[in-house]
C-alpha cells in the first residue's frame, strides 16, 4: 500500500487491544470469557470525583483550557510532585496535563527523538514503548533483562547498549508487566549512566500509587542531578479507576517542557476541561477510596499468585507494584507464549497476554491482570486449572 507511511507500516497493532477485540467478539457470540488481559480496574471511579466533575460541567466547564492545563489542576499536581515525589517543580513552568499518560509519553518522545537517534528500553516493557519510538523515527534498542536474575537492571547492562547515537533511556517504575519496583542500586545505575553519557531519561510512573512494598514511591527525577534530564510521566487511570477519563500529565525541566508543549498544542490542544476537574477532585479530595482499592489489589494479587503457583508447570513471583502477575509457563511443555494464550482462550475461555507482547524474547511468559473482580479471578483460575488438568497431552501438541 504505497500511500501508507513507512513509519506506520513498520509497527504492528497493539497485542493487548487485539486480545481485547477477540474477547469482545467471543462475548458477542454468547460465550463467557474471563478477561485477564488488560489493566482495567473493576471499581467505579470514586463518587466524589464524578460528582465534582458533573457539577463543573453544569457550571459551564465545557470549553477549551490553556494547553498546559487548568491552574487548579496544575497547582494540585505540583503540590503532589513536590510533597510526595520530592520534585522541585513549579506549577506554571514544569507540568503539562495531557489526555492520558500514553499521550504524555508520545509527545515526549516526539520531542526528544530525531530520526536515527537511539532509545534504550529494558524489556519486558509495556507494549507501546517500542512502537512510539519507531513512529518518532528513532531506533529502539531493547535491553532484555533475565528472568533468572528477577529482571534486575545493572549499570553494566545499560552501558552495553550505549552508542554515539543514544539519546534517551525509557523506564517504567513499577514495571508493567513484571511488577518489579526499581531498587536503590538500580536507580543509582540509571542516574550514573544518564549523567555520564548526557542522556535524557523518560520515567513512566503510572503505577506509582499501586505498590505493595513499605515506604513511598521513589521518583528518579528527585535524585541529585536528575531533574534537569528527566521527564516524569504519570496519570489518573490506574490508581483512581479513571481509565475512561483519559487524563495524565508530565513533568519536565522548563526549557524542554516548552518544546514538548508545541507538540501538545499541534496535536490535541489540551486535555478535556471537565475531565481535568475530575483530576483535581482526585488530588484534593478524599484519598481513602484509592487506598481501599490498593488494599483489594493486594488481596487479589496474593490470590492469583498462590493459585498459579499451585498449577504444575506455572511459576510466578508476587509483583511489588502494578496490576499484573507475570507468570513463567515454560514448565507446561511449550515455549511459545502466543500458543499458550490462544489455547487458554479457546479451551479455558480465559484471556491473558503473551509475554511476546512485552519483548520478542519473552516467549515463555504470560501476563495476567488481577484488576478485575475477585469472583472473576476465582472463576478464571478454576477454569485454567481444570482445562490444564483435562489436557491429556503437552500443550505444544494441542495448542491449535
Amino acid at each position: 500500500m504505497r500511500n501508507v507511511a513507512d513509519r506506520v507500516k513498520r509497527i504492528g497493532l497493539s497485542e493487548t487491544y487485539a486480545i481485547l477485540d477477540k474477547v469482545k467478539t467471543m462475548q458477542a457470540e454468547g460465550k463467557v470469557i474471563y478477561d485477564l488481559g488488560g489493566g482495567e480496574p473493576d471499581f467505579a471511579t470514586p463518587n466524589h470525583i464524578t460528582n465534582y466533575t458533573i457539577t463543573a460541567m453544569k457550571n459551564g466547564m465545557t470549553h477549551y483550557t490553556a494547553s498546559k492545563g487548568t491552574p487548579g489542576l496544575l497547582k494540585a499536581i505540583a503540590s503532589q510532585l513536590f510533597e510526595e515525589n520530592q520534585l522541585p517543580v513549579q506549577w506554571n513552568k514544569n507540568i503539562i496535563v495531557t489526555p492520558s499518560a500514553k499521550h504524555a509519553l508520545f509527545i515526549t518522545l516526539m520531542t526528544l527523538l530525531n530520526p536515527g537517534d537511539e532509545i534504550v528500553i529494558p524489556t519486558p516493557c509495556w507494549v507501546s514503548y517500542i512502537a512510539m519510538a519507531e513512529m518518532a523515527g528513532a531506533k529502539p534498542v531493547t535491553l532484555p533483562l533475565a528472568k533468572e536474575n528477577q529482571f534486575f537492571l545493572t549499570r553494566q547492562a545499560l552501558e552495553s547498549c550505549i552508542t554515539a547515537k543514544t539519546r534517551v533511556l525509557l523506564l517504567n517504575n513499577p514495571n508493567n508487566p513484571t511488577g518489579r519496583v526499581l531498587t536503590t542500586e538500580e536507580i543509582d545505575a540509571v542516574c550514573q549512566v544518564a549523567q555520564k553519557h548526557d542522556l535524557f531519561v523518560v520515567m513512566d510512573e503510572i503505577y506509582e500509587h499501586i505498590r505493595y512494598l513499605p515506604g513511598r514511591h521513589r521518583s528518579l527525577a528527585a535524585e541529585p542531578g536528575m531533574f534537569e534530564r528527566t521527564v516524569t510521566i504519570s496519570g489518573f487511570s490506574k490508581a483512581w479507576a479513571m481509565t475512561g477519563w483519559r487524563l495524565g500529565y508530565l513533568s519536565a525541566p522548563e526549557t524542554l517542557l516548552n518544546e514538548i508543549l508545541k507538540v501538545q498544542q499541534h496535536s490535541v490542544g489540551c486535555a478535556g476541561s471537565f475531565v481535568q476537574q475530575g483530576g483535581l477532585a482526585a488530588l484534593i479530595g478524599d484519598r481513602q477510596p484509592m487506598l481501599d482499592m490498593v488494599a483489594h489489589y493486594r488481596q487479589r494479587r496474593d490470590l492469583v499468585v498462590n493459585r498459579l503457583n499451585a498449577i504444575p508447570g506455572i511459576a510466578c513471583r508476587a509483583p511489588e507494584g502494578g496490576l499484573y502477575v507475570y507468570a513463567d509457563i515454560s514448565g507446561l511443555g511449550m515455549g511459545d507464549a502466543r500458543a499458550v494464550t490462544h489455547w487458554l482462550l479457546t479451551h479455558a475461555h480465559v484471556a491473558v497476554t503473551p509475554g511476546t507482547a512485552f519483548g520478542k524474547e519473552e516467549s515463555s511468559a504470560i501476563r495476567l491482570s488481577f484488576a478485575g473482580a475477585t469472583d472473576t479471578l476465582i472463576a478464571a483460575l478454576d477454569s485454567i486449572s481444570q482445562a490444564l488438568a483435562d489436557c491429556p497431552y503437552p500443550l505444544q501438541q494441542v495448542a491449535s
